[in-house]
């Protein structure tokens, strides 16, 4: 299985109404390459199936989505989440880590 089906799967996993981060997805993965899973998830061909509009900066950030950030930003709070200006508000709240 490929990088990026590997991003996939994990993407699949992540609950409406919660988000995870790039670098967590990466950690996961074995990785520090945190950059290439946001690439991966930008040619996401299997949208909505893999939600990658769960998937955030670190800090919170709404940060790349090849159909906008304010779509990505219509999604989450759509599915609940709070998001103040461009960033995920209560971050700690909402956000989904994988189990070991």
């Amino acid at each position: 299985m490929g990088f990026s089906c590997k991003v996939y799967d994990l993407c699949r996993r992540i609950p409406k109404g919660k988000v995870t981060t790039y670098k967590i997805i990466a950690g996961k993965l074995g990785t520090k390459a945190y950059r290439a899973v946001g690439n991966a998830l930008h040619r996401n061909p299997c949208a909505p199936q893999v939600p990658c509009h769960r998937v955030v900066g670190s800090d919170g950030r709404l940060v790349g989505f090849a159909h906008g950030i304010k779509m990505k930003k219509a999604l989450l709070q759509k599915e609940g989440i709070e998001i103040i200006g461009y960033k995920v508000a209560g971050m700690e709240k909402v956000l989904f880590r994988f189990r070991a």
